[in-house]
């Protein structure tokens, strides 16, 4: 017998119904200003004894794009998604600290494969629920493809290797320490590489080290996250591929071709998964937001929307998606093997970073001010990796010539540049007025003195408006006449005390970079955000 359009509607209505009525007659009031929300959880919100209606969800940065299809669930289940977002494995450090209790409700990350390897995290989480999946795959630009004379569906990561090694393709892929992609790609390549037949094994990664090594020298765009990534990629006409998900290699410029390697990625499944501190009746409204989440309805609506595959059985994927023939690969057994691998990563097999940090230490900044931009540079020397350059760079009313020094860290003996760049930072005083322009100007010309194979990057951190040396009109011309090379170094200003937004945000938009935002957080977590992209 032909069912009618609306009979699928009728029955998940009734379904919710039937499960509102299962779990108890609570009342909620609905906060309908928050759907698709990024601003983090709103402690008035919640008080004692009161459920607002509102799901609070720490979530992976690219599941931004659910915005229409969570709005869609609002208006169907009354349950109101109030995300915050971060990488991955961020959250997972979130979770295992015990801070993601005191603000989420619940947790959307794009696997919860490497949350699983860690048993402080076992009892701070509760069911889990997978809601579509996209796998690793290759984004390759046509022009490249066609260069390479490949067919799209036999291509292995050995011929990907062999491409890099012999300098034919160069890429572009997220931290795997930030972002869950990240990770995930390097899982894939180190398994398709060594061989491994089973779950990746310390041994595995041994043997497959050297090729390792060759394939992350092609690397040429990092990131902390998959969305910047893209529209980092789309600037540049260097790069030539993009390893990512295959959701967001269909979303990206360009019109890539998608290779799915066919000796296995890993894919993600993204499981909304309940804390085990959320309350009864946030426990509730997850139930229901899984439950219209994978009906029919929904599951066609998320594929067409975000073209991620469903994974309820009977909804076919979005008509760009390829059909589904890849092999999935396991994760790694153990968290030391997890672990061992992203610092053989971070500290043997990626190229090293060149960072200047331009520092206001103008007259605004004596005080409180300078002692925390001191403790947030002595925080971050615990993450800096084996043979990455650091420069300190401190202005006033000019860059201060004498107190600006350069640190490399040598893998031999590490200790001693992460000492220096320490006591450099404790040093550092507060006066003059604020010329940024023509500090950030000095660091262009101090990394274009010595180029090199290397991520390059500015961060800039000032607390208040330009007031001193140059204007900004005269750092965008000066940016604009750079060599094509030096212009792909991006600058990442922080956002702190009074330090005025509208010119920040030109300055990342016209180099590249990304604005951080220290007065969503700390000054500290500002910086260590920017290490994903540097």
């Amino acid at each position: 017998m032909r069912k009618t359009a609306s009979l699928p509607r009728a029955l998940a209505a009734l379904a919710l119904a039937l499960l509102v009525t299962a779990t108890g007659s609570s009342c909620s009031t609905i906060d309908n200003s928050t759907v698709g929300g990024q601003g983090g959880p709103d402690p008035d919100h919640y008080g004692k004894g009161y459920w607002s209606g509102t799901l609070r969800v720490l979530a992976s940065s690219e599941l931004a794009d659910m915005t229409p299809v969570l709005e869609e669930a609002r208006k169907a289940t009354g349950v109101t998604v109030r995300p915050t977002y971060a990488g991955t494995l961020d959250a997972v450090e979130q979770i295992a600290s015990g801070e993601a209790e005191k603000a989420y409700d619940a947790i959307w990350l794009s696997s919860n494969d490497y949350l699983r390897l860690r048993p402080d995290t076992a009892g701070r989480i509760t069911g889990e629920t997978p809601v579509m999946t996209s796998p690793v795959a290759v984004g390759v630009r046509p022009a490249a493809l066609a260069r390479l004379g490949w067919d799209p569906a036999k291509v292995t990561w050995s011929q990907l290797h062999k491409a890099v090694a012999e300098k034919k393709l160069t890429y572009g892929m997220t931290d795997p320490k930030r972002s869950n992609s990240g990770f995930s790609a390097l899982v894939s390549v180190a398994s398709g590489l060594s061989g491994a037949q089973s779950a990746l094994t310390g041994q595995d990664v041994a043997r497959a080290t050297p090729r390792l090594k060759e394939f992350f020298a092609g690397q040429k765009l990092t990131s902390g996250s998959s969305g910047w990534l893209a529209t980092a990629y789309g600037r540049r006409t260097d790069v030539d591929a993009l390893v990512n998900y295959e959701s967001v290699l269909l979303s990206a410029p360009g019109k890539l071709t998608v290779i799915r390697p066919a000796d296995g990625v890993v894919t993600a499944d993204y499981p909304l998964t309940l804390l085990t501190s959320a309350r009864a009746e946030a426990k509730e409204a997850a139930g229901r937001l899984t439950t219209y989440l994978r009906t029919p309805e929904a599951q066609r609506r998320i594929t067409e929307t975000t073209l991620r595959r469903p994974v309820v059985l009977g909804v076919p994927p979005a008509p760009a998606l390829a059909e589904d023939k890849r092999r999935e690969l396991p994760f790694p057994g153990s968290r030391a093997v997890a672990d061992d691998l992203l610092d053989s990563y971070d500290n043997t097999l990626r190229r090293p970073s060149r960072t200047v940090y331009v520092l206001d230490t103008s007259g605004s900044m004596a005080g409180e001010r300078l002692e925390r931009l001191k403790a947030a540079l002595a925080e971050l020397t615990g993450d800096f990796r084996n043979r990455e350059e650091v420069t300190l760079m401190p202005f006033g009313s000019a860059v201060k010539r004498g107190e600006v020094h350069t640190h490399t860290v040598d893998p031999a003996s590490p200790k001693d540049a992460l000492d220096a760049i320490r006591s450099d930072a404790a040093g550092l005083t507060a006066s003059g007025g604020t010329a940024i322009y023509s500090s950030l100007q000095e660091a262009y010309r101090f990394l274009g003195k010595a180029p090199g194979d290397t991520f390059t990057s500015v961060v800039l951190m000032t607390d208040g408006e330009n007031t001193d040396g140059d204007p900004a009109s005269a750092f965008d011309s000066f940016y604009r006449s750079l060599p094509a090379d030096q212009r792909r170094t991006p600058v990442f200003p922080i956002l702190f005390g009074d330090s005025d937004r509208g010119e920040l945000e030109h300055l990342a938009t016209l180099t590249g970079g990304r604005l951080f935002d220290s007065h969503q957080g700390s000054l500290d977590r500002a910086f260590e955000e920017i290490r994903g992209y540097q």
